[in-house]
């Protein structure tokens, strides 16, 4: 695992089986994006099978298999759909295609596991509720800026446990960096990716509706821009936005491109969450010029200020729950409604954006 490297970032925890051998057979089909060596991660520690892989690319596949050797390659997409063993299928593909490749997934029965974004346009989260309703079948999104990372997993463990009380606003933080020479051209396209704040925005606002507890928000404003990367004129390397949510909690999160080589890591992600009794930080990848290592948490409420390393102590609960949701027609995991709600909220975020650093920005402010 690169740290430095945050389209390779696969974290891997400790084998946490919830069914045995042969229970849970799932494939992969798309692997444009590394992210999907931590889907697989997850889903392998909590006792599922991968079975086959499917990309167009021999590069893609050869990488893969070395990572997960005696996976079977099917010569075609149709040859994983069609295997009526196979009860899931997850994809890294080009997030524009996710949402058709969803839909293929469940018109053949199976359940569907994307990387973030699911979604680039809001009519394909709408056909993917209507798919949901349809079939009873789990459309799971790939979080993982909470899902795979123990700090913020232990972060909502305390805020169930009422460590803070009520939760009443948060701040996200979701630097990366862009490594621009070895990304794809699709990555620099808005209309393969979806625009930083639907990409990485998808996180931020992710963890805003757990951490608060939310059903629904509302985005009252965002910003992005393209600062540095002027050789890419269609890309944003910086994105901004402000929301309320319906029960009263506020948030403002920062997402960019422009981390410095200097830094030990991909990004320094955190998040603040203020409550009624307390806070939480979350650094979640970095502790800078103090300690390299990830996954520390600081909080600070009526009873103390305590400092948590959290590396290999917590674990990733998520996918575990998620096949015995699949299984089990259950939402322990994650809601379906949850899911959805974060993919809209963050493309809404994207298409309301205020272009800064354009013609006709200045023009407006003028």
């Amino acid at each position: 695992m690169d740290k430095n490297d945050g389209m390779n970032y696969a974290p891997k925890g400790k084998d946490n089986k919830v069914v045995e051998s042969g229970s849970f057979p799932f494939a992969a089909i798309g692997l444009d994006h590394g992210h999907i060596y931590g889907m697989c991660n997850g889903l392998l520690e909590a006792g599922g099978d991968l079975v086959a892989v499917y990309d167009p690319d021999p590069k893609k596949i050869e990488t893969f298999c070395e990572k997960f050797p005696g996976v079977r390659v099917a010569t075609t997409e149709e040859e994983v759909l069609l295997d009526p063993s196979i009860k899931l299928v997850a994809s890294a593909c080009i997030p524009s295609k996710r949402g058709e490749l969803g839909l293929r997934a469940m018109d053949h029965g199976k359940h569907y596991f994307a990387d973030k974004p699911a979604f680039t346009k809001l009519d394909q989260v709408e056909k993917a509720k209507k798919k949901t309703a349809e079939t009873g079948l789990k459309w799971g999104i790939y979080y993982s800026e909470r899902l795979h990372v123990e700090s913020a997993v232990f972060a909502g463990q305390l805020i169930e446990e009422g460590a803070i009380g009520r939760v009443v606003q948060v701040i996200g933080t979701g630097p990366h960096r862009a490594n621009a020479e070895s990304r794809p051209e699709w990555f620099f396209d808005p209309e393969s990716y979806g625009g930083i704040l639907c990409d990485i925005g998808s996180h931020q606002i992710e963890q805003f509706l757990h951490y608060t507890g939310a059903k629904d928000a509302k985005v009252l404003h965002s910003k992005v821009a393209n600062y540095h990367y002027k050789q890419y004129p269609h890309f944003e390397d910086f994105g901004d936005a402000t929301l309320v949510a319906d029960n009263g909690a506020t948030f403002y999160f920062r997402v960019d491109w422009l981390t410095p080589d200097g830094l030990g890591t991909w990004g320094d992600g955190r998040a603040i969450i203020l409550g009624t009794e307390g806070y939480i930080e979350i650094r979640k990848y970095i502790d800078i010029g103090r300690d390299a290592s990830s996954n520390h948490l600081y909080l600070v409420n009526q009873k103390c200020e305590k400092h948590f390393e959290l590396s290999g102590k917590v674990g990733f609960p998520f996918f575990g729950e998620f096949i015995l949701d699949c299984l089990n027609g259950t939402e322990n995991a994650m809601t379906q409604e949850h899911a959805f709600k974060a993919a809209e909220l963050c493309i809404k975020a994207q298409v309301q954006a205020i272009q800064v650093e354009t013609a006709e920005t200045e023009a407006s402010l003028n």
